[in-house]
This record gives C-alpha cells, structure tokens and sequence, in this order.
C-alpha cells in the first residue's frame, strides 16, 4: 500500500459535509483519498508539505480537442463558419498521421496536468483505428484522466458533417473500447455525436443508440452559431429528432441558441451543458447558454474547446464565464434604471462548475471533482506564498482570480504526483518535444496554412 499526507494546507473540499479548513491534512491510500482532517499519521507515508498551499480537487475540463494542441497558434483570428470549418475541419484533420494524434494529445494532457487539470472530455476526430489507438496511448503515457470521445473521423468532412447519412464508425469504436479503454481505470469512453445539426435524422438517431448500447456518454454540438435556422428553418423543434431521447447520459457542447424551454426540457431530463466562452466569445457561437441551464434549475459547466485557437487553462474559462454572466446580469438591472447592489454568480459557483459540476457531466461525480474521503486523489496544490497569491484571505477567491498556473505546484491524478515543484514529472516532455514541434511545422507545411 502507498500512502501519502498532504500537510497543513489550506483545504477547499468543495464537499459540503467536509468543508473548508484554514490548516488541515489529507491522507491518500492507494490512489484513494482516505482521510481529511488535523494532525493525521499513517506508517510510510511520503509528505507533502502544504503549508502555504491551497489544497483542491483538480479542475475537469468537460469539452476539448486535445490533438490540436501542436497547432495552436493559428485560429487566434478564425470565426467558426468561416475559417475554422474550412482549414481546420476541411483540411488540416484529414492530414494528422497516428503520430500526430499521439504527439498532440501528449502535450495537449501535459498542459491540462500542468495547470491544474486531471480530468477531461476529449473530442477526437481520428482517421483511422490506429489515429484512435495511439491518441489512447497518449493519455496513457501522459497520466490524465479522460472520457476519450471517439468522434467522426476527420478525413472528408463532406462524408461526416452536413447532411450526412454515415454513421460513426462501429467496429473502430468497439476495439479501441475493448482493446484498451475497458481496463484503463482512468480512461472511460465517450461518443462524439453530430446531432441533427450535422446529420440526417436516422444516423443522429443510430449515433446516441450505439452510445447508449456501449453504456458511453454522448457528447454533441449543437445549438451554437445559426446551426439551428440553417438547419431546421421556421420548423426549428429544440433538439429535433433527439428531443424524446435526451437523458443524464447526453451532454451538449455550446446549445448557445437553444430556447429557454429547450433548455429547461434538456435539464429536466438529466442533461449537462458544456459552455466554452472564450471561444465561443471569438468565433461567433453566440451568447453562452450558462444563464439559460442556471435559469432551469442546472449548473453548465466549463470547457476550453479548441487549443488551436486558445490555451487549455481552465483558470481562464472560470474567470471569463463569470464575469461575462455576470455582465450580462449587471445590464439588465442597469438598463431598469436600477443600480447593481449584488453581482449574480458567485466565485464558489463557477469553481464547483470547473470540478465536480464537470465531474457530474462525465459520469464520474462519484469518483473525483471534490476533497471526499472515498473519491480518488485528483488533487491540485496552489501556492500562496507568492506576491501575487498572498495574503490569502479568502481561498476561492485566490484561486479564481490571483491564481495562474505558475502558482500550481502540485498535480496528482489517481493518487500518483504528475507535478511537482512547478514541474512536470514525466521524461515525456522533453524526450517528445522535438517530434511535437516538427509534427505541428508539418502539418501546417502541408495544409498550406502561414502560422
């Protein structure tokens, strides 16, 4: 048995029944969080000094595209409809090699682990089954915990997106899921849906089946810049021909133009909403959904989306989501020729929704996204000693809006360190570092594209 004492942190469990505690320990057993309390002792035990640390759940990432993590740099500038669709999703996807999904997902998990990140839901556009074994092998090597979302391949956009009558490919699926996922404690699978959005009916329809008879979360975008009208014009039904199929098992990436009562039937049916602001924000998707799941009695949650186009921080998807609702609610009080006498959303609100709200998205509520004793150690330690984090009057607060990942110095993942001393532990990210940068130099040599 491996036993290890965080000591004398500051302790933000997130779990109403733990609490928060000014100094405190927390002892893991075997990857398990057996323990939070003061003055804890276990024979063998490695410690971690936490004294001056913030001691919380690692943050869950509930909607990204790792393997675009090598050409970041380059949809700084694009709007969804226009250049993303066309150069990324019409060009660049169709030209990643095995390699490349490795190398992309490799170093797309390194940047989630390094700023405080255990847990993600990625979406991936593999090729081929061996694109899809080796972005596996990737998280593996890497230590993240992922809901790995086999989505369309990514080859002829033609065949999978708009209007298409091909369903996501079965056999594939299956074998990544039975030859690896399956027993990977860390891994669980997910299915990236088109919708009807993307889709014919029939195949949106047989899409959510096959997910559901994998016993796989469903992930779909939809909702999000004029997909809805182009799609469905002045019959536009909500989710169309998924309406009567929605269940806790579906969650919905963007749903920015989803009515109040599309909304309010999604939750009521179980349904989680992964909001991406800062892209969402850019690229035109509309206005986030979050005031529309809250005003239905839910919570959204927090996603980085596209890495070619931002960081994978999700310190930042915090901050921005709350402040832009936030906003939104100041106007409307303002615009009543009323003054604001209380912000809307509080900073506990939107650190919930970047763990264990996330957690609850994926399925794994019961596993990680709080400090409880039976959940597994997914935890993060923030340095307070820092002029930037220091005094640290209130912990939430410091870590929504002082906090940045230099001050994250420690990551585990399953009760294993993955960051240490502000480090990264893993040899991986030297060793593989060139291969990276020449995988994404390539990439974009071959699409023609001018980083």
């Amino acid at each position: 048995m491996t036993r290890t004492i965080i000591r004398d942190g500051t302790v933000v469990s997130l779990d109403p029944d733990v609490g928060q505690y000014d100094e405190a320990d927390v002892l893991v057993e075997d990857g398990e969080i057996v323990e939070i309390g003061r003055g804890l002792s276990a024979s063998n035990a490695e410690e971690i000094d936490a004294s001056d640390h913030i001691v919380l759940p690692g943050f869950v990432d509930s909607h990204i595209h790792l393997a675009q993590t090598q050409v970041r740099g380059i949809a700084g500038d694009w709007s969804l409809m226009g250049e993303y669709f066309d150069h990324m999703l019409g060009n660049i996807t169709g030209l990643y090699r095995p390699e490349d999904m490795y190398l992309g997902g490799l170093f797309g998990a390194f940047e989630k682990l390094h700023t405080g990140t255990t847990t993600v839901l990625d979406w991936s556009y593999p090729n081929s089954l061996e694109h899809a074994e080796r972005a596996v092998d990737a998280l593996q090597d890497a230590g993240l915990r992922t809901v790995y979302t086999y989505g369309p391949p990514g080859d002829d956009a033609a065949k999978w997106w708009f209007e298409s009558d091909v369903g996501l490919p079965e056999e594939n699926i299956r074998e990544v899921y039975d030859g690896t996922i399956r027993d990977d404690d860390r891994l669980s699978l997910g299915l990236g849906l088109r919708g009807p959005d993307f889709c014919v009916d029939e195949t949106a329809r047989a899409d959510l089946e096959l997910a559901r008879e994998l016993d796989a979360l469903a992930t779909v975008h939809m909702g999000a810049a004029l997909w809805p009208s182009s799609v469905y014009g002045e019959d536009y039904q909500g989710f169309g021909c998924l309406h009567d199929m929605l269940g806790p098992d579906v969650n919905v990436a963007h749903g920015n133009h989803f009515a109040q009562e599309d909304v309010d039937h999604a939750v009521e049916q179980g349904v989680s909403f992964s909001s991406t602001p800062e892209v969402e924000m850019q690229m035109g998707h509309g206005i986030p959904v979050t005031d529309k799941v809250l005003e239905a009695g839910g919570r959204p949650t927090w996603g980085v989306d596209v890495c070619s186009s931002i960081s994978g921080d999700m310190g930042s998807q915090m901050r921005i989501g709350l402040q832009l609702q936030r906003m939104f609610d100041n106007q409307a009080v303002l615009e009543g020729d009323e003054e604001v006498g209380e912000v809307s959303i509080s900073c506990r609100d939107t650190l919930e929704m970047a763990t264990i709200e996330g957690a609850r998205a994926l399925g794994l509520e019961d596993e990680i996204g709080t400090l409880t004793p039976g959940k597994r150690a997914d935890i993060q330690l923030l340095r307070t000693d820092d002029f930037m984090t220091a005094p640290n009057h209130d912990p939430v607060q410091t870590v929504v809006f002082q906090a940045d990942p230099s001050h994250i110095d420690t990551v585990m993942v399953d009760g294993e360190v993955v960051k240490r001393g502000g480090e990264l532990t893993s040899p991986l990210v030297d060793e593989e570092f060139d291969r990276f940068v020449a995988s994404g130099e390539r990439l974009l040599d071959e699409a023609g594209i001018d980083a």
